[in-house]
């Protein structure tokens, strides 16, 4: 406790002397602070390409000021400046106030403001999948890259969970959705959210904030921005977030000491630097470091069968020692012995070049370059009990690097009733992936005893010799001393794969009358993967490499009273059970390497019709595409194929395809009350083809390449600016109906999923909010915001189970602040989940543990108090 005030005071201290020593760095800028943004107003975020003006400050610093009137907000939906009401693509818009008033920090917390937005998080935030209408790839196989895409100040990350972190000092967010494969490229065939940062600016500002909350929370956050010449300007920002875990952890006899689970531990820092040099040019550069040292994450008991809960009890001490007695969500009571620690790094730099050129009339040329490295390692207990099973140790045996480069490069112009985009693309990524599982004392005896019961159950009473069932796995690899059968370390892998796509693309938007605009893109994608992989056994396999070479499975079983007649049907579950994927001999030293290139063809046809001031209807068709890849897990079949049924023969080429979507919109975007509502609606419907299904089946990853999957539903958003002076609301409505197709699948495995609804996909969603200021007499201001968001029912895992549906629920979200009418200072009062609703984000059946299902949870209520001050 002493450390933390210590850390806190000393935080605190450094920003206030930032902001003591402020007013020195701005030399002889005497420039004035721009006036704060009217209390609904949306802030204008900053323009690709931004307009760079050397005489008038107010444009150098457009990402600063608010747009008068709702349907004057621009948008970069199809990379060049618009109005949000003249684009025709399905969006929501979120300003910087109103993320400020919803406490948005990381995109998970965007989904409580956008209907059909969907984002979870699994064993590692790193494993963290967003979904707009249903559709996502779940996040925990590198392998997969994302459906919905992720851009940053014009740079998109190669996964979801990648760009998990805090955002920082936001201008807008952008959720688009449907496919936006033709301008935003591949990974974006469900949608893409584009976050805008706050960028330099040339009159000085400063702004500082200090959070406490409950969970002992702890937030310290600055950033600064000033003009260091009449062309340059510069920002810089700085965050440390601290809390302790949402989850109470039983570790039994360890060796986990650490009892909470879920905290929080980041630091992030962004700098950014702004060049004019003329009217025609400016260039920013950016540079962002965040690192988190957490424990995260643990899963709690949803569902649980009685007898296998007693097996693992009584392998970890007793009664209630290994498991949860009876499931209770709501307790938030996790078991874990081993650890949940996760350290990631995240870095890169940026460089984006706007030229206003004397071609084609002044068209303006981008370039934005980047490189970025992301790391993970982390350990996980993976039998989620207080059994001594199976661990990934927190080690550099456990873990996953990204190393990305990427570079657009377009134009961007308007020629009489045209206006065009055109550009190139290339990216590479280089994606190395380790994983390490370490068997541990009680893994031999607990798989023993649960084949053995699981034999006897299947014969008449009384048949098979259950004496010192945990002996009988030693029995059946020909007789080895009991507990050497399984130890130590049983697997050590590593994949390495590197990928490059580059494309050419064009986006033009014919004003054929005044009211009429049509609008064709095109893009054609080249990509290129390699994929090394490298398998080992450093314990050898040798129980596994008995049973496929010996007669011993037999002879246990024979000795053990089964019948010889029935032993060729119970001995190849046996065997399938010794040489599971980490303990299969037949991969060690294995090593294999692959390759494959697509070509790929994606665009969009969309007619608008601007049928007065306030109403435009339109429509709109689609085809996007995502890659296809190699699932980097370990993979064994009947056949060695993917193709095959259950068996031990090593999977040595998992590639599979890329997944396609044909789309379809007829929307209308209209607006009233002197631009101050807006009120628009779409319908949509999509159809996807070898849909990338990734699922856990309890053993491994599983990739499958889905047939057929439809989407179709309706988007509708409100935003109104009232004519009662400082109140505004928002609102939306999003309905999904998200459907396999009937083919039959060859996976056994997925035998329930033709004709179901997919999994994470709510049929509806609402979200509804206001926002309120007033004057407190002459020189304080008020603020208050409310905001909730509802799911219907729906399936918290990839496949149709009852046991994994979540319930409907509500979450509601508050903030309360007081400050000075000229916003220098503000107190802040604000609570997230104030029901403390108990939700499931995703569930799954823990390995080795038939009939339990096990959840990660969503956030619990958490509140607390938000200091501000500014220059």
């Amino acid at each position: 406790m002493a450390e933390r005030a210590h850390r806190l005071n000393t935080l605190a201290g450094l920003i206030a002397l930032g902001f003591a020593a402020a007013p020195g760095l701005a030399h002889s800028q005497e420039a004035p602070t721009s006036p704060p943004p009217a209390a609904s107003a949306p802030e204008a975020p900053a323009p690709a390409p931004l307009p760079a003006t050397k005489e008038a400050v107010p444009k150098r610093d457009s990402a600063d000021k608010a747009a008068t009137t709702l349907d004057k907000v621009t948008v970069n939906a199809q990379k060049r400046v618009e109005f949000l009401q003249d684009v025709p693509v399905t969006m929501s818009t979120l300003n910087r106030q109103r993320l400020q008033d919803a406490g948005v920090q990381n995109i998970k917390d965007l989904q409580r403001l956008v209907p059909n937005l969907g984002v979870t998080s699994t064993d590692s935030e790193a494993n963290t999948t967003v979904r707009i209408r249903g559709i996502g790839t779940t996040g925990d196989n590198a392998g997969l890259e994302s459906s919905v895409g992720i851009v940053i100040d014009g740079v998109p990350r190669p996964r979801n969970g990648v760009s998990f972190g805090d955002l920082g000092e936001i201008s807008q967010i952008e959720v688009l959705k449907g496919p936006q494969g033709t301008v935003f490229g591949k990974n974006t065939s469900s949608g893409v959210i584009s976050i805008t940062t706050r960028r330099p600016s040339f009159a000085e500002q400063g702004e500082g904030e200090l959070t406490f909350g409950n969970y002992r929370a702890t937030g310290v956050g600055a950033g600064y921005t000033n003009a260091i010449n009449d062309t340059s300007a510069f920002r810089i920002y700085a965050v440390d977030r601290r809390r302790d875990g949402f989850n109470d952890v039983n570790v039994n006899n360890g060796p986990r000491t650490e009892t909470k689970d879920g905290d929080q531990n980041l630091q992030s820092l962004r700098g950014q630097l702004l060049l004019l040099p003329n009217d025609d040019l400016d260039v920013l550069f950016i540079g962002d470091y965040t690192r988190r040292n957490e424990n995260c994450c643990i899963s709690t008991t949803l569902h649980r069968d009685p007898g296998i809960a007693g097996l693992v009890d009584a392998f970890a001490g007793g009664a209630g020692k290994g498991v949860v007695p009876a499931a209770d969500p709501s307790s938030r009571l996790a078991y874990a012995n081993d650890s949940t620690e996760q350290k990631i790094v995240d870095e890169g730099l940026s460089a984006q070049v706007n030229w206003k050129t004397p071609w084609f009339g002044g068209a303006t040329l981008t370039s934005i370059s980047a490189a970025r490295k992301w790391s993970l390692q982390s350990a996980s207990d993976l039998d989620f009990s207080g059994a001594k099973l199976a661990t990934h140790d927190f080690s550099p045996d456990n873990g996953q690097h990204f190393n990305t480069f990427s570079q657009e490069l377009r134009l961007a112009g308007k020629s009489g009733k045209v206006d065009w985009v055109s550009g190139l693309y290339f990216d590479k990524v280089r994606l190395r992936r380790n994983e390490a599982i370490a068997l541990q004392p009680q893994y031999e005896g607990y798989l023993s005893t649960l084949l053995l019961s699981g034999i006897a159950a299947a014969l008449p009473p009384g048949m098979v010799d259950m004496t010192n069932p945990q002996n009988f796995l030693s029995e059946a690899a020909g007789g080895v001393a009991p507990g050497s059968a399984y130890a130590g370390t049983a697997q050590r892998d590593e994949w390495r794969q590197s990928s490059k796509s580059s494309a050419l693309f064009g986006n033009v938007t014919f004003h054929a009358t005044d009211a009429l605009a049509l609008t064709g893109g095109l893009r054609y994608t080249h990509e290129t993967k390699t994929s090394n992989f490298s398998y080992s056994n450093p314990n050898g396999g040798t129980a596994c490499g008995a049973a496929i070479s010996t007669n011993s499975v037999a002879d246990a079983l024979i000795a053990r009273g089964v019948p010889a007649g029935a032993v060729p049907l119970i001995a190849p579950t046996v065997i399938g059970n010794m040489c599971l994927p980490w303990q299969n001999p037949l991969f060690n030293g294995l090593t294999s390497s692959d390759s494959f290139s697509e070509n790929h063809w994606s665009g969009t046809l969309k007619a608008a019709y601007r049928w007065s001031e306030r109403v435009m209807p339109y429509a709109s068709a689609a085809r996007g595409d995502k890659a296809g890849g190699f699932n980097l897990a370990r993979v064994q079949s009947s056949n060695g194929s993917t193709s095959g049924g259950s068996g031990i023969l090593p999977v040595t080429n998992t590639q599979f395809p890329a997944e396609k979507v044909d789309s379809y919109e007829l929307g209308t975007k209209t607006s009233w009350a002197g631009g101050n509502l807006l009120l628009n609606a779409a319908l949509f419907h999509s159809k996807y083809s070898d849909y990338q299904l990734n699922t856990f089946s309890g053993i491994s990853w599983v990739v499958a390449s889905i047939p057929e999957l439809t989407t179709k539903g309706v988007d509708l958003d409100l935003q109104w600016q009232t004519d009662v002076a400082g109140l505004s609301l928002q609102g939306g409505v999003g309905y999904t109906k998200a459907k396999y197709g009937d083919d039959r699948l060859a996976d056994a495995s997925l035998a329930t999923l033709p004709g179901s609804t997919a999994g994470f996909a709510p049929k509806w969603t609402v979200s509804a909010g206001f926002g309120y200021e007033w004057n407190i007499g002459s020189s304080l201001l008020g603020r208050f915001n409310l905001g909730a968001k509802y799911s219907s029912r729906y399936n918290t895992s990839t496949t149709p189970n009852p046991l994994t549906e979540q319930k409907p629920y509500t979450l509601v979200d508050a903030r309360l602040g007081l400050g000075s009418l000229g916003k220098s200072w503000s107190v802040e009062l604000w609570g997230h989940n104030l029901t403390d609703e108990v939700y499931t984000q995703a569930s799954f059946g823990p390995a080795l543990q038939t009939g339990a299902i096990n959840g990660f949870l969503g956030a619990p209520r958490t509140y607390g108090v938000t200091l501000r001050k500014s220059l």
